[in-house]
Formats: structure tokens, sequence, C-alpha cells
């Protein structure tokens, strides 16, 4: 067995045979996109050593940078703690986003959350700093 095969027998995939990959700049700690992997697509990124997706649309994979030149060369990669979500980590060449931006998460579309007074208290108690 493989350390690719190791991997890919821990992750707990979708009914449909998918994974969501965050890929992050591996310097920086930058999120720049997230794609869906399946088993093959997982095998290819961590034994090419570059980032490879499924296409849920088209029904077949791509290479980050085949077309574009926006290549993704792969550091390293991490399963949460329930194994249903990969992080790679990677070397960005270019933009990483479909739409030419470094990354995908650029457009703030949220205002932050201010914790009320009996929530801040919580916190607290809890040891947190919200």
């Amino acid at each position: 067995m493989t350390a690719a095969d190791e991997v890919i027998g821990r992750i707990r995939f979708s009914d449909a045979g998918l994974v969501p990959a965050v890929i992050q700049q591996w310097d920086s700690r930058e999120v720049l996109m997230m794609g869906w992997m399946d088993a093959e697509a997982v095998r290819r990124t961590l034994t090419e050593g570059r980032v490879t997706f499924w296409s849920r649309s088209r029904r077949e994979y791509w290479r980050k940078g085949d077309t574009s030149g926006h290549v993704q060369y792969v550091k390293g990669a991490a399963l949460d703690c329930d194994g249903d979500t990969l992080l790679v980590t990677v070397e960005q060449i270019g933009a990483a986003c479909h739409t030419g931006t470094r990354t995908c998460f650029d457009a703030d579309v949220l205002e932050p959350v201010v914790a009320d007074s009996e929530g801040a208290r919580l916190a607290a108690e809890m040891g947190s700093d919200l």
C-alpha cells in the first residue's frame, strides 16, 4: 500500500464520492480556493506534485494550470479531524481563481459579528476571547 493509498483510505468521501479540498498558499497561509476531489484526484495530487480536481460540471479531471499556466505545486496535505475535508498547501504560480484574481476569497460579504455582553460573559467563562 502506498502513502497515497493510506491517506485515501482515511478520507470520508461524500455519497457522491467527493471530498472538498481547500487550497492554501504554503508560506503566507492565504486561502486560495476550494475544489472537489475524488479518490483518483487525491492520488494524482499526492503522487504527481500538482493539484488535480474533479470537475462536477464537466465530469472530468482538471489539473490546475494546464490551460491557464497558473500552476499549484503541492507542498503538503492534511486531513481535518473528521477526515472529510482535505487541506492542500501549495506554491501558487499566478492567479488561483478562474476570474484572474490571486484568491477566490477576496470579496468580504459579511460584517464581523460583535458578541453581545451575554455572549462575551459566556466566552470569558469558557476561556475564549470572542
